[in-house]
């Protein structure tokens, strides 16, 4: 519960309405069961995995941007809502609607505050994260140069043609033309 709880601190204004769009969105699906549902919950669960990976502090690029990615997954939950509109009461119907808009707002939003291809930057009052023990250390890490390579190139001598057989190949002489 800490855990939540700490992730939920790390989250943006934006991240954190799109985090309540999308507990919405899978709480909105309670009653009768099918496809369109599990759909709507593998989008609230996209979205959520997301922001958690954003809040630990995962680094990888979307091709649109959160904001984009987020938007779009809010529209697709929509879609999904109008398919199923008949067949749900319309307050269910309403207060799944209301939480693809909530998905689309912060969507729009993530993408106003931040470009589609900027990589977010690490909050200031994030702890150090802890180093597995098979990481090295940040002053150990360096590298050092491969070691030359143990043969010598065949060179030929001054007037010899390059030899491409083995070592029983004999040089043949240039043929004048």
């Amino acid at each position: 519960m800490s855990e939540l709880v700490r992730t939920w601190r790390l989250l943006g204004f934006e991240q954190r309405v799109a985090a309540v769009g999308a507990v919405l969105l899978a709480v909105s699906t309670f009653g009768p069961f099918s496809l369109v549902e599990v759909a709507e919950i593998l989008v609230a669960l996209g979205v959520l995995a997301l922001l958690r990976a954003r809040a630990l502090g995962k680094r990888f690029h979307l091709p649109f941007g959160d904001g984009s990615v987020i938007a779009a997954a809010g529209a697709w939950a929509g879609v999904l809502i109008v398919v199923r509109l008949f067949d749900r009461p319309l307050g269910q119907n309403l207060l799944a609607l209301v939480c693809a808009a909530l998905l689309v707002f912060a969507g729009a939003l993530e993408r106003a505050k931040r470009p589609p291809d900027d990589l977010p930057e690490e909050p200031p009052d994030r702890p150090p994260r802890p180093r597995s023990p098979d990481t090295p250390a940040a002053d150990t890490a360096a590298t050092e140069p491969l070691p030359p390579p143990e043969f010598k190139p065949y060179k030929p001598q001054e007037g010899e043609q390059l030899r491409l057989g083995g070592e029983g190949s004999k040089p043949q002489p240039p043929e004048d033309a």
